[in-house]
């Protein structure tokens, strides 16, 4: 069995999380991680750092900013009544997804558009110069 208090190099923790070197050391400097202890020179974490720095690692995957990272760990500790605000969060994130959703699938449009107008060959000039010329 595993001691869940053995020591691991930061080296170790990257590589069992998938995290940089350098953002876990990032992480480390804002506050998102705690400041590790040391061993001599060297940094040294425990299973309670990897599952921390797993959990950051996710939430920015699914593109959290750092403030509602910040937020949500808060809020891992608190109980069943922090599932509504970690509810709200997630609500009003995945509301922003779907408004870049939208707005990228309204650039695929006028660059399809642009593109296809530029494979025909038909205008003198370049289409996609003049779409990128033209207001919106």
């Amino acid at each position: 069995m595993t001691d869940p208090h053995a020591a691991i190099a930061i080296g170790e923790l990257s590589r069992r999380t998938g995290c940089n070197i350098e953002t876990i050391r990032y992480y480390e400097r804002i506050g998102v991680l705690p400041v590790a202890l040391r061993r001599g020179r060297y940094r040294s974490y425990d299973a309670a750092d990897i599952q921390r720095l797993a959990f950051v690692r996710r939430a920015r995957e699914l593109g959290f900013p750092i403030e509602a990272v910040r937020t949500l760990l808060a809020l891992a500790d608190g109980g069943a009544a922090s599932c509504a605000q970690a509810r709200d969060l997630a609500a009003a994130h995945l509301g922003e997804v779907r408004a870049k959703i939208a707005d990228l699938a309204r650039m695929e449009h006028v660059l399809s558009a642009a593109v296809r107008s530029c494979e025909a060959g038909d205008d003198a000039g370049c289409p996609l110069l003049e779409t990128l010329c033209t207001a919106s």
